[in-house]
């Protein structure tokens, strides 16, 4: 089978590169991409933007690098696509709660058509042929909603508890650093979770199995290794406490009083002394110092997150640091909606009552930051603390423009083009 990827070169902001250069579940998009693909294709052509998809005499499956999907939804939809044995496209019903909850939003990728909204991902069982009529292919992703906490009311729009539209399959296309974080966490962490819960429901044999296994580990049913994926040549202080489902690669050091609750942890990562992750996607060679407390986060490879930082629903880029004592806040004391901005540059509303902010690569932020809900940082960007970081900081804006030695901060990813101070 041929593969043709389409690139969507649109950099998201404010990491200053395309959507398959940002790592999801901590691989690289197009890595993920590939790896799940690989099953079904034995070659592949990427074509640029703009492109016409060329005509093709082998089957051929096409789509666009900015989606991210799991191993369930390609399963459901090349099943389905072949036993049609006609060209498809990947598509999803107006009221499949967990795509317009959480994929929709934001979104500049889905082509709305009539009560349907169409993705860049296509199957042509005979090769593609200009003009060819092509079916759209409603895969349900299952959504379950689960709540992540319990809220007085007047945090809630609604009132009451603060809920998820969780997929047991999923796909989601990258078009927002707000997509990062529901692909890493909603997408991600929360559906591993509920693909768990499930499977326990209506599998007597897997239930009885994770029971043995705790019993014979002499542990907790969320601590045993059948939910805990622990690396080679980790060393884990006896009183962290680790519960699953969770993966920690190779290399870990994870200190005394840690505690981790459903994570990805990526390989040669330091847990210091007393850090709290919850629902977090730790890049590979991440440092975390003592205390520091990560909330349904993404750090990105080689970042540095220092003591008594709180961080919660954001995402942090690569070989990026943020001093001690920084809070990143995710609920606006006026009941505003919040809003974020897409590949485009435009703010929109983010359906989400409560959200982080995101750091672009290879920045410095000093001590003591106290950072609005959905601002970001572009990459490349110093911040000598502390400040209150009440809009979006470009780079333009960064302190090392005017700090003897500021030379020495190389940048990395800043975009040519200069743009200016945001208005909120």
């Amino acid at each position: 089978m041929l593969k043709l990827i389409l690139k969507a070169p649109a950099p998201i902001p404010p990491f200053c590169e395309p959507a398959r250069e940002l790592r999801l579940q901590n691989v690289p998009l197009w890595l993920w991409q590939r790896n799940l693909l690989a099953p079904f294709v034995e070659r592949e052509i990427e074509l640029e933007e703009g492109s016409a998809l060329p005509p093709t005499d082998e089957p051929t499956i096409a789509y666009r690098d900015n989606l991210f999907f799991d191993e369930l939804y390609v399963q459901a939809f090349m099943h389905e696509a072949l036993r049609r044995k006609r060209p498809v496209r990947a598509a999803f019903s107006a009221s499949d709660k967990a795509f317009s909850e959480h994929a929709l939003p934001l979104s500049t990728s889905f082509t709305p058509q009539a009560d349907v909204f169409l993705a860049d991902l296509w199957f042509y069982p005979h090769g593609v042929v200009p003009d060819a009529q092509v079916e759209p292919l409603v895969i349900d992703l299952q959504a379950r909603e689960i709540g992540y906490y319990h809220v007085p009311a007047y945090m809630a729009d609604n009132g009451g508890d603060l809920v998820f539209q969780v997929p047991l399959r999923a796909l989601i296309a990258i078009d927002s650093w707000v997509h990062v974080i529901m692909a890493d966490m909603v997408f991600g962490l929360f559906a591993r979770g509920a693909r768990f819960e499930h499977r326990l429901e209506r599998d007597l044999r897997f239930k009885i199995g994770i029971i043995g296994r705790s019993l014979y580990e002499g542990c907790q049913f969320l601590e045993s290794s059948r939910l805990v994926k622990v690396g080679r040549n980790c060393l884990i202080d006896p009183s962290a406490v680790i519960h699953g489902p969770s993966t920690i690669g190779d290399n870990v050091i994870i200190n005394a009083g840690a505690v981790i609750e459903n994570c990805i942890i990526g390989s040669n990562v330091n847990v210091s002394q007393g850090v709290q992750l919850m629902l977090c996607v730790v890049g590979d060679g991440a440092f975390l110092p003592f205390r520091a407390g990560l909330f349904m986060t993404t750090v990105m490879e080689n970042s540095m997150i220092a003591q008594n930082t709180c961080l919660q629903l954001s995402v942090v880029g690569r070989n990026t640091f943020i001093g001690a004592g920084s809070t990143f806040t995710d609920y606006n004391l006026i009941p505003t909606p919040l809003r974020a901005r897409n590949a485009t540059g435009a703010l929109g509303t983010s359906n989400r009552p409560v959200m982080g902010a995101a750091i672009g690569h290879n920045c410095r932020l000093g001590s003591g930051l106290l950072v609005y809900p959905s601002r970001t940082i572009e990459s490349d960007v110093v911040i000598v603390g502390p400040r209150v970081i009440d809009h979006d900081v470009h780079y333009e804006e960064s302190d090392h423009h005017r700090l003897l030695g500021g030379g020495l901060h190389q940048p990395l990813y800043h975009p040519s083009a200069q743009r200016p101070r945001s208005s909120w």
